[in-house]
């Protein structure tokens, strides 16, 4: 599985089909951004026809808010490759084969070729990547993702054997509740199956929650009873502070 890592060229969201996702991050060398733009959109329109053909179920491109007293590692961006299952992740896609498809007759073969020479790109430090399952979701509200839409994830490491069971029974139906309300779009829990060899070890979980455009005031229960079940909560988990991410690029089904 590592290998397969290294053949993705760009590798959260979810949808109800999707299982799996390939999820990068991007930290950039400075003044390398718009660079890296420039290859994201040279990609998007590859990653619309192979959503197209069904040999993955969507691809997304995020911008990482900057917060002060970031590490000089810290991603810039976040790219999700989602997928169906683990069968079409390793059946693999001929990335510059589908962009000779994409740009025939709009760019020539070399010139093809040379968005993917990697040896005068400088744009990046490093990608991290992480294979990732959904365990657990809500239904999504308010149609397909796009550009300028926010999420948040929040880096999660499992401190008991009931975590999962915790999120889904005790904090989903309070994602749920918010979502009815126009609060939130979409709630996610989903576990690292795997990652490459530079990737962080110090996270098993993330929490990914697609924002609504304009939340009122937000629904959390009270009383003896759930403070009892939160109790039970944070003790199954230490939960990193959210990042905020800005969709850039996004194409599904």
């Amino acid at each position: 599985m590592k290998k397969l890592f290294f053949t993705l060229l760009i590798t959260f969201s979810f949808s109800i089909n999707a299982q799996y996702a390939v999820m990068v991050a991007v930290d950039l060398n400075e003044g390398g951004e718009n660079d890296y733009i420039e290859l994201e959109q040279f990609f998007s329109e590859i990653n619309k026809e192979a959503v197209k053909l069904g040999l993955q179920s969507g691809q997304s491109v995020w911008k990482r808010t900057a917060k002060e007293g970031d590490q000089e590692s810290a991603p810039e961006y976040f790219i999700f490759n989602n997928y169906s299952s683990i069968e079409q992740i390793e059946s693999g896609i001929n990335w510059q084969e589908l962009a000779e498809k994409v740009y025939k007759g709009k760019m020539s073969r070399r010139a093809i070729a040379r968005m993917f020479d990697t040896s005068n790109y400088n744009a990046e430090r490093e990608r991290r990547t992480y294979l990732i399952k959904a365990v657990d979701f809500t239904i999504r509200s308010g149609g397909k993702i796009k550009p300028g839409d926010k999420a948040t994830i929040n880096l999660m490491t499992k401190k008991s054997d009931d975590f999962e069971s915790y999120e889904s029974e005790v904090w989903k139906p309070v994602a749920e509740k918010n979502i009815l309300k126009g609060n939130l779009r979409q709630w996610i829990i989903a576990e690292v199956q795997d990652r490459s060899e530079n990737a962080y070890e110090g996270f098993t979980h993330l929490a990914w929650n697609l924002q609504a455009e304009n939340p009122g005031e937000w629904y959390s229960p009270s009383g003896f009873q759930w403070d009892k079940l939160w109790e039970g909560v944070v003790s199954a988990r230490d939960m990193g502070d959210a990042m905020e991410l800005t969709c850039v690029f996004s194409t599904e089904h």
